[in-house]
C-alpha cells in the first residue's frame, strides 16, 4: 500500500474488513476518475479470488460472457458453460469460492451499476448470492464499486428488498484535498508552489486521474494549456464522456450542468426547471439527486431560508472550466490559455473558482479559525432590498454566538482593502445585521491567497485573516 497518498480513513476501514471474523459487504462509490479502483487494488494488493468489471452499454449476454471469462481467468480448471442468467453466474462463483483454500476470499465487482442492465435479474441474483451463500460464511469479502453514485446509494445501499441493510461498510471516496494533492506531487518529485497547486485545483479539482497526467517539469499554466487546449490534450474531449458514461439519457443531466454554469450563485429547483424545460416532476428531482450524489453539483441553503428554498450550484471544477474556456477554444490556437493570461474573463473565473476551492475545504477553514469542535452551519446570503444588492457567499453560523462572514479573494499578491472596498464591506455587514435581526457577534473573515495588507481600512473591520496555507492543513 506504499503507493497510496492519503485515504487514511478508507484504508482503516478496508484493513478492519480483512481481519473481520465475519463475511463483509463493502460498497465504494464516488465521482468518476477519483481513484476508487486504484484504492481497492492497492489495499488488497490485487489479491482477488474473483474480479469483474462492468462495461457500459452492453447487454445481458455480453455481461454474462465477460463474467464467464473472468471465472476462467481465476480458475482455468472450472469446466462450466457460459451462464444463461445471473443466478447461474453466481452459482458458478459459489463453486469457485468453495474450491478456494485462501483464508479470505475477496470478490471485487467493479462498475456494478453497468451489470444491472434492464430486466437482467442481476440484483435478485446478487441478493441470493449474498444472503444464502456469502453471509452464511465467515471468509468472504464482497467489494462492489461504482461511479454512478446515485445508483449505488438508491438501488444498493437503500435497497428496499432482500439487500436492505446488507451492506456492512460504505466508503464514499471524495476527490483529494489540497493537502493530499501537495503530498501526491511531492511523492513524484514535484515542487509546485501552493499558488500553482491551487491553480491546478481550480481546473481539475482533486481528481486523481487528471492530476496523474500533470507534468511536474512544467508550470501550472503550461500544464493547463497542454491538457486542456492542445489537440490531443487529455481534458479537451473529456466532458461529454464524463456524463454519458454515468447516466442514461445524459442530455438531461447535461442541460442542468449547462444551466448552472451560467449562474454563479446557483439556482433553485424551480429556476432550473424554467431554464431547462425539464418536467416539474420526480424525474427532475432524481436527476438533481444523481448529479449531487456523483459530486457534480452541490445543494446549499441561503441564510435564514428553509430547505425547500435550497439552491443548486455547479461544483465540479473541470465541468465549469470546460464550459467557460475549453469548449469555445479555437482548434488552431493551442496556446489559448497562455495568450489569455490576466484577461478579465480569466480573472472573473479565478475569483469564482477560488470560492469553490474554499467551499471544498470548509473543515480546513474551521480548523484555521479554531472552531473545529463548535457546531456550525454554512450558508450564503443575498439581499436586494432598496434596489441595492448585497451578497455574502459564505456564512459560518456558530453555536458559540458568533457568525463568520467570509470574503474570498484570489490574487497574485497580498490583497489590499482600500477605502471604497472597506465601505462596501461595512455596508454589507450592517445590511446583513439589520435584515437578519441577528444578535450574534459578526466576525469579518478574509480568505485570500497571500493574506491582506494591514492598513487603516482593514484594521477596523477584519477580525480573521486566513491565507491559502490554511487550506492545506
Amino acid at each position: 500500500m506504499g503507493r497510496i497518498i492519503g485515504r487514511e480513513k478508507e484504508l482503516k476501514v478496508l484493513e478492519d474488513v480483512k481481519f473481520s471474523n465475519k463475511s463483509q459487504f463493502v460498497a465504494v462509490y464516488g465521482r468518476r476518475r477519483v481513484g476508487k479502483k486504484f484504492l481497492i487494488r492497492e489495499a488488497f494488493q490485487q489479491d482477488f479470488t474473483f474480479y469483474l468489471t462492468g462495461v457500459a452499454h452492453i447487454n445481458l449476454q455480453q455481461n454474462l460472457s465477460n463474467f464467464h471469462r473472468a471465472l476462467q481467468r481465476f480458475n482455468s480448471n472450472l469446466s462450466t458453460p457460459i451462464p444463461e442468467n445471473w443466478f447461474e453466474a453466481f452459482a458458478q462463483l459459489e463453486e469457485l469460492l468453495s474450491q478456494n483454500n485462501k483464508q479470505k476470499k475477496v470478490v471485487f465487482l467493479d462498475e456494478l451499476p453497468w451489470l444491472d442492465t434492464a430486466q437482467s435479474g442481476f440484483l435478485p441474483a446478487l441478493d441470493y448470492f449474498w444472503n444464502l451463500f456469502a453471509s452464511a460464511r465467515n471468509d468472504v469479502i464482497l467489494i462492489v464499486c461504482g461511479s454512478a453514485a446515485s445508483w449505488m446509494i438508491n438501488t444498493l445501499i437503500h435497497n428496499k428488498g432482500g439487500l436492505h441493510n446488507r451492506v456492512t461498510h460504505r466508503i464514499r471516496l471524495e476527490p483529494f484535498t489540497l493537502r493530499e494533492c501537495e503530498t501526491f506531487f511531492q511523492s513524484r518529485g514535484g515542487v509546485f508552489s501552493r499558488y500553482q497547486l491551487i491553480q491546478l485545483y481550480m481546473v481539475m479539482g482533486g481528481v486523481l486521474f487528471y492530476l496523474d497526467h500533470v507534468d511536474i517539469g512544467m508550470s501550472a499554466t503550461l500544464n493547463i494549456n497542454r491538457l486542456c487546449f492542445q489537440r490531443d490534450g487529455l481534458l479537451k474531449e473529456e466532458f461529454t464522456d464524463l456524463y454519458t458514461s454515468l447516466f442514461n439519457k445524459a442530455e438531461k443531466h447535461l442541460s442542468v450542468i449547462e444551466t448552472l454554469s451560467t449562474k454563479a450563485k446557483g439556482l433553485t429547483r424551480s429556476e432550473i426547471i424554467n431554464n431547462t424545460g425539464l418536467a416539474n416532476a420526480g424525474s427532475t428531482t432524481k436527476i438533481l439527486n444523481e448529479l449531487e450524489e456523483s459530486g457534480f453539483i452541490r445543494r446549499y441553503t441561503s441564510f435564514g431560508k428553509k430547505e425547500k428554498h435550497s439552491l443548486y450550484q455547479l461544483s465540479d471544477f473541470y465541468s465549469l472550466f470546460y464550459i467557460k474556456f475549453i469548449r469555445g477554444s479555437h482548434a488552431l490556437n493551442e496556446n489559448e490559455w497562455i495568450n489569455g493570461l490576466n484577461t478579465p474573463q480569466q480573472r472573473t473565473w479565478s475569483g469564482y473558482a477560488f470560492e469553490q476551492v474554499c467551499f471544498a475545504h470548509l473543515s480546513e477553514i474551521k480548523h484555521a479559525l479554531g472552531i473545529s469542535g463548535v457546531q456550525t452551519s454554512c450558508s450564503s446570503w443575498i439581499n436586494t432590498d432598496n434596489g441595492k444588492k448585497h451578497q455574502i457567499d459564505l456564512i459560518i453560523d456558530r453555536k458559540d454566538d458568533v457568525i463568520n462572514v467570509c470574503e474570498m479573494k484570489f490574487s497574485i499578491t497580498s490583497f489590499t482593502i482600500d477605502k471604497k472596498y472597506g465601505e462596501v464591506l461595512s455596508s454589507k455587514i450592517d445590511t446583513f445585521r439589520t435584515a437578519t435581526h441577528t444578535n450574534k457577534s459578526i466576525f469579518l473573515t478574509m480568505i485570500t491567497t497571500y493574506g491582506i495588507v494591514k492598513n487603516v481600512y482593514s484594521n477596523g473591520i477584519v477580525q480573521n485573516s486566513l491565507t491559502m496555507d490554511d487550506l492545506f492543513v
